[in-house]
This record gives C-alpha cells, structure tokens and sequence, in this order.
C-alpha cells in the first residue's frame, strides 16, 4: 500500500454533489488547494458505468472526468456492496492517488441505503469495507464521517476512527455535525479535536470553515493536521489563496465582485473541456454572484439563460459596469 501523496497545502477542497466539478476544483487547486476531491459517486454506478464503456473501448476518465492538473486528486465513493466497492476500488485505483470513502452524506436517498452517514451505527460492515477496500488496492485510502447519526450517539466517530486506523485507513476528516443536522446549527470542533486524540494518523477538519480567520482558529484549537472547505469554498476559489497566505504571514488579499465575476467568466471557460451540466453551471453562477450590489437582480437573469454565451454575456456586461 502507498503512503499518502505530498499536499502543497493545508487547505483541501471537499467532494460537494453537483459543486466540486472538475472545473471548478481546477480553478480552487490553482488557488492552492492541496488536495481536490471529486463529487461522491456511488460503487454500484461505477461498476455498470465501466462494464457499458468498455464496450466502446473507453474508460472510467469518460464518467468521473478530471484534469492532470488537479494532481494530488482524490476520488470519493459511497456505497456498502462489498463486492461492487471492491470492483469499483480497483476500476478507479489507476487514475486517481487516493481513494476517499464516504461516511458522512446525511442525504436520506443516500443513507437509505446503507451508505454515507448510517454506516456509522454499523460497526461490523464498516470494518469489513475499510478492510476490503484496503486489501483491494495499493492506493491509500482516506475517510470522512460525521460523529453521529443523532444527539444519543454523536461519539460514534471515535470507534469508527479506531476501526479505520486497525485496518489501514490512512487519514480521517471529520465533520463535526450528525447525520440527523443536516447543515443545520453549528459544527463542534471539540469533536475534531477528540479525534486528533484517538487516532495518530492524520485528521482533516470540515465544517463551517468560511475564512482564513476561522480556518487558523480551527487548526490552532484542534490540532488538525488539515482544514477541508466546502460550503465557504461555493463561489469562492479565492479562499484557498487567503488562507494560505494568512497562515504564513497573518495577513491575506481580499477580492471584489469584479474580480469575482472575472474568476466565473474563467470557470465557463474550464467547463467547455468537460461534460458539465448547463443546470449546475448557472448554480455556480449564482454562487459566484452572492453578496454583490444588485445580485439579486443579476442572479434573476442568470437563472433565465438558456445557454452559456448567454451566461457570459451577463457577467461579462456585469464586469465593464
């Protein structure tokens, strides 16, 4: 098995559904990122997406598309089909340098299943998907949980941690919410740092992470090894730049709304060399345009493009204002 790859950064990217394409984690990894992670995708989807490629002599890149530039690049998978996550680990072990597995998708089509966060009240089966996906591949394999499914059980992070590290497991982010939250209240970082105090490999922390303020504050208080930004990483690949220039020197640029829709018109750019879906590139869009004077307005018009010379058009006329 592989050790983990260098990361250029503290700072990572989280794997967010229908947000972190490849377009966008190329523009957060060139913002200093150190580690991008693909959206999560499901083992049983894998395995049929590879058997119907095959058949065109194609590979798994034409499903789960990302750039060389995206390097080190995580791909995250959810799923507890032993046999089809065994399958899908080795479908994907040749294009990405890690494997990240999801336990922590509070998404009710998701945990119906088995999958993401109601995996943490199953010991057993967790044991037995941390050992076959280890056993499976030579990548190294990282985690990323929640601490539990409700407010009864919200230690249930500590043992699965304890089970990951047994079997090989080489990293753990955590975001200190239950299943049951959602993205409701707030996280509780005293969670991550019990973490940091229970396993010895490396921790990620996640959750509500939306300055360079906060990030210092988040790895100063818990100890983490690394800080994952989702949410405040939405329209804002800036982010990663701050924070690393203010965990260095205290002090970090900040960016207008001009530069803002500049960095967008770039991001529209990136997307023509990949199978985006128009409906999430107008959701990046209007990510992009939050807080701005007149947003609103402009968010109104961009939700009624039908196509993306439209979209630039509007920002482009929006930038010479």
């Amino acid at each position: 098995m592989s050790k983990l790859p260098h990361f250029s950064s503290r700072v990572f990217l989280a794997p967010m559904a229908g947000v972190s394409d490849p377009a966008l984690r190329l523009m957060c990894k060139k913002m200093g990122a150190g580690l991008v992670v693909t959206e999560l995708t499901s083992v049983n989807a894998i395995v049929a997406k590879q058997k119907q490629l095959q058949s065109q002599m194609k590979d798994i890149t034409e499903f789960i598309e990302f750039s060389e530039k995206e390097r080190p690049l995580s791909v995250q998978l959810f799923g507890s089909d032993i046999i089809a996550l065994e399958k899908a680990a080795k479908i994907v072990e040749p294009f990405f340098d890690i494997i990240d597995y999801n336990m922590g998708c509070p998404a009710p089509h998701i945990t119906k299943q088995m999958a993401g966060g109601a995996l943490l009240q199953n010991s057993s089966l967790t044991q037995e998907i941390f050992k076959t996906l280890v056993n499976s591949v030579k990548r190294p394999i990282s985690l990323k949980m929640r601490i539990g499914v409700d407010a009864s059980n919200k230690l249930l992070f500590q043992e699965i941690a304890k089970i990951a590290e047994r079997e090989g497991i080489q990293m753990v982010t955590l975001h200190p919410r239950t299943v049951s939250q959602g993205y409701s209240g707030h996280s509780d970082w005293d969670m991550i740092k019990k973490l940091k105090q229970t396993v010895e490999i490396p921790v990620v922390g996640n959750g509500d992470i939306t300055s360079p303020e906060i990030a210092k504050k988040v790895l100063d208080y818990t100890g983490c090894d690394y800080v994952m930004i989702g949410r405040g990483a939405m329209g804002n690949p800036f982010i990663f730049e701050q924070i690393n220039d203010y965990l260095a020197y205290g002090k970090y640029k900040k960016y207008g709304i001009h530069e803002r829709l500049d960095a967008f018109v770039q991001y529209i750019d990136a997307t023509s060399n990949y199978n985006i879906r128009f409906v999430n590139i107008k959701q990046q869009a209007i990510r992009f345009t939050k807080g701005i004077v007149g947003g609103s307005a402009l968010r109104k018009r961009l939700s009624e493009a039908n196509n993306i010379d439209d979209l630039t058009e509007l920002l482009v006329q929006t930038i010479r204002v």
